[in-house]
């Protein structure tokens, strides 16, 4: 039997032309060898399994052949291009920098760099992961790198190269290989199975293209695998089930279901993917690419971006016409937040579900507005927000002239709550027309404002209001006037000022005791007032304190209205003694100025002092 050989080997690319996606590099190297403009070292740089190796030896073969095409490619049949074929030309040299990273590697390599070619024109010397040498071993070949003999090439290749040096990028010519697109790897597949004689479907060949994600090696090493399991034939669902993928009629099955919010059935669904031995982690990925792909394809500019496999491109057009836009952005944000989480969640199934209840009720979860002719979806807010408020002035109305002036009653008891709240429900209606303020008295707990005309007779039998209230409630209730609201004045301001400050001191907040002695007040208004302060601390601590202090002293002026302000003033400066400001060197010779001894005895003991 044969000794076989895997894909990657057998149908690697012997000249430029044969190189799969990376057109800008091989015409740029077949130009340069035309031309005779080449480089002494080249780095070769981009991911895995893009042909960066392949490259290099297709280069050390082409520049050596002495009977090279005019497009620049090697023959393949002079003695050069057979040694280099059969593996026996001693003109190319690679080293593996991942296991040879040492400086004895690289100097070794040096060594080797004096000795001119036995036969052919150029010795090239190709360094692999080149990113894995030391920085010794990158500093011992800087020398040779920047000033090679004129027969040697160094070609550097990485998949890393922000790992390397700048001295090194510095003295190479730099080509980056970009990923291998979808389509070429589709092509260059079909080829091989072509002269492979293997029957594969397209839609399986381009599964096997966008789970190599750009890397033609390995492709080829699917590929092999596939058609070991299979025995030759390579169907769209053979290859979905060796790679362990799982199929988007799933997804299509799932979106349907979640758009009819049928959570049982998307429920069923995914206990079905999970019976398959799909994880939550790989349902969760592959459901959100199912979505970015839906969202793709509502826009005409963007439907090139779909990569799906032939044929599935109009089933993919006819859902996203059933989904809005906003469904699709907000089920992307959730899917991501759960695919995060997902390796945290203790109960990996559970979470998975939650995700899906989620997306079940999305739907009625997003409130749409609109604002200025355009939908907007609606801030969510995550903290909740205290009600704002603010105290409203009381309103003076002037007494009219008719008008006789009214007393203002309260009626004072110390009956129990549920009796209290008894007596307000039977309170008397509106007060009269002629009542001279309608601001509203500061109630006690157990007691009832009420007001009345004096002056005025009872006509007939009609009873007046306190009469009235006597009548109904006996002795239990005392009457008295409601105080009138009084101005702010310095004098009583500063007294409760200082109350209130001791009252802080009692409560062990000794800061802030301190800083309502120093602050100033000043008198704006006959309900307003400003609080001085020379520190931003001492602002905070009357800030933290300004709810309490001002209902206390409203409590004590009888006056709602009444608000102050806190202003941070400059303070006087303070002298700061001599000795504080003074270095070490400045107090010492302060000090042997007034002890000149202190200075014969450092001299005598040749002390070094450490300023």
């Amino acid at each position: 039997m044969d000794k076989f050989i895997v894909s990657a080997r057998k149908y690697r690319p012997q000249n430029f032309n044969t190189v799969v996606g990376q057109a800008h590099i091989t015409t740029t190297l077949k130009n340069a060898i035309r031309n005779n403009q080449l480089a002494h070292a080249f780095l070769f740089c981009g991911p895995r399994g893009v042909g960066k190796t392949t490259c290099a030896r297709i280069l050390a073969k082409t520049i050596n052949c002495t009977n090279p095409t005019p497009e620049g490619e090697a023959c393949n049949t002079c003695n050069s291009c057979v040694s280099f074929d059969a593996g026996i030309s001693m003109n190319i040299h690679e080293l593996d920098a991942a296991s040879n990273n040492s400086v004895d590697d690289i100097r070794s390599l040096v060594e080797q760099v004096r000795f001119a070619p036995q036969a052919g024109k150029y010795k090239v010397y190709i360094v692999d992961e080149v990113h894995m040498l030391s920085t010794s071993a990158f500093n011992a070949f800087l020398k040779t790198l920047e000033e090679p003999p004129p027969y040697a090439i160094f070609i550097l290749a990485t998949t890393e190269k922000h790992k390397i040096l700048p001295t090194i990028l510095s003295r190479c010519q730099i080509f980056d290989f970009k990923r291998i697109t979808t389509n070429d790897t589709v092509e260059h597949l079909q080829e091989i199975v072509d002269k492979e004689d293997i029957k594969a479907e397209k839609a399986a060949l381009q599964v096997i293209a966008q789970k190599s994600e750009g890397c033609m090696r390995d492709s080829l090493s699917i590929l092999d695998k596939i058609v070991s399991f299979t025995n030759g034939e390579v169907t769209y669902q053979n290859t979905i089930d060796n790679l362990n993928i799982l199929d988007e009629d799933y997804y299509f099955k799932l979106i349907d279901a979640l758009l009819e919010q049928d959570l049982g059935s998307a429920m069923l669904l995914y206990d079905e993917i999970n019976r398959k031995g799909f994880e939550g982690d790989m349902v969760l990925n592959g459901f959100a690419e199912f979505l970015r792909n839906i969202l793709v394809c509502q826009d005409e500019k963007a439907a090139r971006l779909l990569d799906v496999v032939e044929g599935m491109q109009d089933k993919y057009r006819a859902a996203a016409k059933k989904v809005q836009t906003t469904y699709l952005i907000s089920a992307l944000n959730i899917l991501n937040e759960a695919e995060i989480q997902f390796k945290m969640a203790r109960n990996k199934r559970l979470h998975v579900e939650i995700t899906l209840i989620k997306l079940n009720f999305l739907q009625q979860a997003i409130e749409l507005t609109t604002q200025e002719g355009t939908i907007v979806k609606k801030k969510r807010i995550d903290s909740a927000l205290s009600i704002k408020s603010r105290p409203v002035d009381q309103v003076h109305l002037k007494p009219s002239a008719m008008a006789a002036p009214a007393a203002k009653l309260m009626i004072r008891t110390d009956t129990p709550k549920d009796q209290t709240e008894s007596i307000k429900k039977e309170q008397v209606p509106a007060r009269s027309a002629s009542t001279a303020s309608i601001a509203e008295p500061v109630a006690t707990k157990n007691s009832i404002p009420v007001t009345t005309n004096q002056g005025i007779p009872v006509q007939g039998t009609r009873k007046n209001l306190l009469d009235a209230l006597r009548e109904k409630y006996g002795d239990k209730y005392s009457i008295e006037e409601v105080k009138e609201a009084e101005e702010l004045n310095m004098e009583k301001l500063q007294l409760h000022w200082d109350k209130y400050a001791t009252l802080l001191e009692e409560q062990n907040k000794h800061a802030s005791a301190a800083t309502f002695k120093i602050a100033k007040l000043e008198l704006e208004s006959e309900n307003k007032f400003t609080v001085s302060v020379t520190a931003l601390t001492a602002q905070r601590f009357v800030e933290q304190e300004k709810m309490v202090l001002t209902d206390y002293i409203q409590q004590q002026f009888n006056n709602r209205s009444i608000t102050f302000s806190v202003l941070v003033v400059e303070g006087e400066k303070e002298e700061v003694p001599e000795h504080l400001v003074m270095n070490s060197r400045q107090k010492f010779d302060k000090i042997v100025e007034q002890y000149p001894l202190v200075k014969e005895l450092r001299d005598k003991l040749k002390l070094e002092l450490d300023y």
